[in-house]
C-alpha cells in the first residue's frame, strides 16, 4: 500500500510568516496528532493570498478522513475555494530524488 500526499490550498489573508506561525501554532499540535500523519509542510503565498500545506499520510484512508475533517474546519470559518487533491506517492521514484518519504 503506499503513502498518500495530500494537498490543501485556500484563500487567506494572513497573517503570515513568523506571525502565521505563532498564530496557528496550536492548530500544528493538533494536526501532529492526526492519525497516520507521517509530516506536514506548511505552505503560505502572501502574494496569492492563499495558505495550506502538504501533508503525507499513511494510508488513503486517513488521508481522505483528514481531508473531510479539515474542509470542515476550513468551511466553518467561512472559508471557500478550498482545494484539497490527494495522490499516491510512488515511494522508488521518491527515493532517488530525495524526498522526504
Amino acid at each position: 500500500m503506499s503513502r498518500t500526499l495530500l494537498q490543501f490550498d485556500f484563500p487567506y489573508s494572513g497573517p503570515w510568516g513568523p506571525a502565521m506561525a505563532e498564530a496557528m501554532a496550536g492548530l500544528a499540535q493538533d494536526i501532529a496528532t492526526e492519525p497516520g500523519l507521517v509530516w506536514k509542510i506548511w505552505t503560505e503565498s502572501e502574494a496569492e493570498g492563499r495558505a495550506g500545506g502538504l501533508y503525507l499520510f499513511e494510508t488513503a484512508d486517513q488521508a481522505e478522513a483528514y481531508r473531510a475533517k479539515h474542509a470542515a474546519r476550513l468551511g466553518a470559518f467561512g472559508i471557500t475555494g478550498i482545494r484539497a487533491i490527494a495522490f499516491a506517492v510512488n515511494d522508488a521514484l521518491s527515493r532517488i530524488d530525495r524526498a522526504p518519504v
